[in-house]
């Protein structure tokens, strides 16, 4: 029974998409929608965005991209929360990857947050860590981390604490599967350092208990497998829209996709 409201959820949420345009009201004004907060993933920046920024401003929304600092989820999650309260009215809060362990702690201390989207990201339960969400076949599963980061040392001195950069073949082959190879060459180069203590803390809330959940799940994605994201959206309750293809970076490589379901999280909490 389960699976079949899950798949059930998954069609419906696809027809949504078609729907999400014709369903915001003509004449609705920027006071009228919630405010768009899209926090990015590790080994990236705000940039991861920058299509969707455009696409949603271009509807009347006001859609912001803010920093996720990649320290440690307790305080990055905290760091969040403090932004998304200080927006007047309702808010969208839309996680990619690891983002979406910080919006799941963020927004248990967020009263304005109408409804979380969860872009190829985890939905963590307290106590479970990003890096324990991966999945049977992930990239970061099936090979030992000296062939999968460079390591740096943590800035702050932590004990048992280094902060880590994707490797440039990982990267390229299962990062950013779907990315031509000068983009995404950019990318790598670009990445920003992720502590380990981001990626394997435990999470300490689930606000998707409470707050409706959207899923956004690329089949192709090679970090965070199209089996576990089904599982963590299906336990969530999440309404899915599975997406056939793309790659962990589907944000950047297939945005049109991913606006579509922010925007139907939008309409519907509207």
């Amino acid at each position: 029974m389960k699976e079949s409201r899950f798949r059930t959820a998954a069609v419906l949420s696809t027809v949504a998409i078609g729907l999400a345009l014709s369903a915001i009201p003509a004449n609705a004004s920027p006071l009228d929608l919630p405010t768009v907060v899209m926090v990015h993933g590790a080994w990236a920046d705000t940039s991861s965005w920058d299509s969707e920024i455009s696409a949603l401003q271009s509807r009347g929304f006001q859609a912001r991209a803010i920093t996720n600092p990649l320290r440690d989820l307790n305080g990055d999650a905290e760091s969040v929360a403090t932004f998304v309260r200080s927006i007047d009215g309702p808010v969208v809060l839309v996680g990619h990857s690891y983002g979406g362990s910080v919006i799941s702690q963020a927004a248990q201390n967020c009263p304005n947050v109408r409804a979380l989207v969860f872009v190829d990201a985890y939905l963590p339960e307290p106590g479970e860590s990003a890096s324990m969400l991966n999945g049977q076949g992930s990239a970061l599963t099936e090979s030992p981390e000296e062939q999968l980061f460079d390591k740096v040392p943590n800035p702050n001195g932590r004990p048992g604490v280094v902060d880590l950069l994707l490797k440039h073949n990982v990267f390229l082959e299962s990062f950013a599967s779907d990315i031509p190879a000068e983009r995404a060459d950019t990318l790598w180069a670009t990445q920003r350092a992720t502590s380990t203590a981001a990626v394997t803390a435990p999470s300490t809330a689930a606000a998707w208990k409470t707050i409706p959940s959207w899923a956004f799940i690329s089949t192709e994605d090679h970090i965070i497998t199209s089996a576990s994201k089904a599982f963590m959206a299906q336990r969530a309750g999440a309404t899915v829209t599975t997406f056939e293809g793309g790659s962990h970076l589907s944000l950047i490589s297939h945005p049109d996709a991913v606006v579509a379901v922010i925007e139907s999280a939008a309409t519907a909490v509207s």
